[in-house]
Formats: C-alpha cells, structure tokens, sequence
C-alpha cells in the first residue's frame, strides 16, 4: 500500500465563530485518512475560542493570540504545518463535500499547485468559478488569481518563493501566485471538480477595499516585473470602454462592406497585380 502524503489545512479565524463550526466541519469529515489541521485565531473576543476547544481532539495544532492581520495569521499557519502540500481553508469557507481532498491527492503527480474550481455565496447569490487550464501571465494581469481555498500549494514552494507579504491587506495571495507561476515557473494542474465553497463577504469582495487592492496590485508588479509595466498599462487601455466599442464597431455589417469595397479599390488601383505582387 502505498503511504499517502501528509496534507496541512491551515484555518484562519477572528471572531467568525458563526461560520468556522461549519469550516471545520467540513474539514474533520474528510474521507482522506492523513490531514494535519492547523487552526489560528487571532484572540477573538466571540466564543470561537469554544468551538475550536470543542473540536481539540481533531486539529493537530492551534493557538489563539493577537496577529497583525490576515497573511501574518496565515504564515503563522505555515510556519506550523508539516505537510507536503497545504491549503488554506479560512473560517467561514468549507470543502465542498467529504471526498474533495481524496480526489486531489489522486491528481497530485508532484505538481507544485493543484486547483480546482469554487462556489461563491453570498446572502443573495450563489455560483460557480471555473479556473482556466493554462495560466498566463495576462491571466493575472486581468485582475485574476487562484483560489487558495481550493489549491494545495506545495510546502517548499513557500521556502522557494517566499512567504505572503505581511505589508499588504488584500493581494498577497495573488502576489504569491502571479510569481510563483509567472516568475518561478512552477508545474501545475487544474482539476475541473468543485473543491470549496467560499464566504465572499471577506474583505477582497469589499466595494471600499477595491482601490487599495488595485494600488497593492501595481506595487507588487512594480517590484517584481517593472519591465512589463509598460505593457501592462497598454492591457489596461486596450480593455477601456472605447476600445471595446471600437472592437464592436469593427464587426458590424456596415465596416465589413466598408473594408470589403476598400480591398476592391487596392486591387483596381493595382491593376489586377495579386497580393504577392503588391
């Protein structure tokens, strides 16, 4: 029988104690025999100190004390999980059934990522996020990246890269992912299967957080690709609203007759010179 890698879910909770019952509830009802589940808590002042106490005998390791914010939380986590791969499961999120990690862990093949996809919930709606099979770099450019709820993430790729920038408050992840992928050139593979569903009022999703998440965003290409700005801000325009109405005005019947009769006027002016000729 061959010996199944260790995998680390890492929660992340401050005073969510409504959803992370249901976090780790999904994460203890696991069919895959061999996780090592890390809870940190950033001393909530709710009764989720209650909930994890309930719960000790099915998480390996947790503490509960202040942190200086999300990815501090999430490098404490790392910084105890053991794991060949890890994956971060926040509170409030949870694995989509009980089989998720059983199928990943099938699909592994020593990649550095694998992702699935993600429900999105919310109060008024709910969906499905597919992921793409080949990740570019304008992929990321496109103000994407890929879901850590639903990505094991190879533990040395954190020694390798580097750990999640504590300066910022909402793109650290997608710094993460956009070098790793990008600049570090690491293997991976996408499993069409749905692997989490995800909590959307974290503070990403937030309309008020959208400028600062945009000025992290141009920070971190600033210090890691400063030689692709430029084409980066050409993506930026070529995607505002007048060139989209311009790409749409392209394809109306009226600039197709246009440039139809125009491709008549080249050739009768060359005199029925073909086009290898002009």
């Amino acid at each position: 029988m061959s010996i199944k890698p260790k995998i680390s879910i890492i929660t992340i909770n401050y005073n969510n104690s409504s959803g992370l019952g249901a976090t780790i509830q999904s994460v203890v009802n696991q069919s895959y025999p061999n996780i090592e589940y890390v809870v940190i808590d950033g001393d909530s002042s709710d009764n989720s100190l209650d909930i994890i106490k309930s719960y000790e005998s099915e998480i390996n390791f947790w503490i509960s004390e202040p942190d200086c914010g999300i990815y501090n939380a999430m490098n404490k986590g790392l910084n105890n999980a053991s794991g060949l791969y890890v994956l971060f499961l926040n509170s409030g999120d949870k694995l989509h059934n009980d089989e998720v990690i059983s199928k990943m862990v099938n699909n592994l093949d020593d990649y550095d990522l694998v992702y699935g996809n993600l429900q999105f919930i919310s109060e008024k709606e709910r969906f499905i996020r597919s992921y793409p099979k080949k990740l570019t770099f304008q992929y990321f450019l496109n103000n994407r990246s890929l879901p850590h709820m639903a990505t094991l993430i190879k533990r040395s790729l954190f020694d390798k890269v580097f750990y999640y920038n504590e300066d910022y408050e909402i793109v650290s992840d997608w710094e993460f992912f956009i070098c790793t992928v990008c600049k570090f050139n690491a293997t991976y593979c996408h499993l069409d299967i749905l692997v989490s569903d995800f909590d959307t009022n974290g503070v990403s999703n937030d309309i008020e957080s959208q400028d600062k998440k945009q000025n992290e965003r141009t920070l971190v290409l600033q210090e890691h690709f400063s030689t692709f700005i430029d084409d980066y801000e050409d993506i930026t325009l070529l995607n505002n609203n007048r060139f989209k109405a311009l790409k749409v005005l392209e394809e109306t019947t009226f600039c197709k007759k246009l440039n139809s009769l125009w491709l008549r006027l080249v050739l009768f002016i060359s005199k029925g010179k073909t086009p290898e000729q002009l």
